[in-house]
């Protein structure tokens, strides 16, 4: 009785865990990583959500406002099973495109105006965080596994 309490709940269940790169460059148009999937129990897992996720922050004080973007997504949509006590490695490929503010788009044009729009991000304290989220769906769990990184993309 327990056991399948457990077993519902997640307990001894599936753990999900992202490895991801610290820096991802703009350019490349991707996050390449693992998801590693272990188990103490034999559990199956029909498919694995990834997400990634700009946080835009910009203001001060009580000025300051927060958005989060959705800047890419992918679902693999495989039935994975995880043996007893094992693990498994997946790799995965998440396709992200950033979408550039007017200041950024203002700043692309030249390197003078490049210089102003930097100055001008700092002056009101616009910053960008990136994190993945990913979770798995595994058959008959109530609270499904999942995992968030967080990530540096450079251009």
């Amino acid at each position: 009785m327990i056991g399948k309490v457990k077993q519902w709940l997640g307990i001894e269940g599936v753990k999900l865990e992202l490895m991801l790169p610290e820096e991802v460059y703009e350019k490349s148009g991707f996050v390449v990583g693992k998801i590693l999937l272990q188990s103490m129990n034999a559990q199956t897992v029909s498919s694995i959500k990834l997400v990634l996720i700009e946080r835009y922050t910009r203001g001060r004080g009580a000025e300051k406002l927060i958005d989060e973007y959705e800047i890419g997504s992918t679902l693999i949509n495989r039935t994975i099973e995880i043996p007893m006590n094992g693990a498994v490695e997946i790799d995965f490929q998440l396709p992200f495109k950033l979408a550039k503010s007017n200041i950024e788009q203002f700043g692309s044009r030249n390197m003078l105006f490049g210089g102003i729009a930097a100055a001008a991000k700092m002056i009101n304290n616009v910053k960008s965080e990136y994190r993945v989220e990913a979770e798995a769906v595994v058959k008959g769990v109530a609270l499904n596994p999942f995992d968030k990184k967080s990530l540096v993309i450079k251009s």
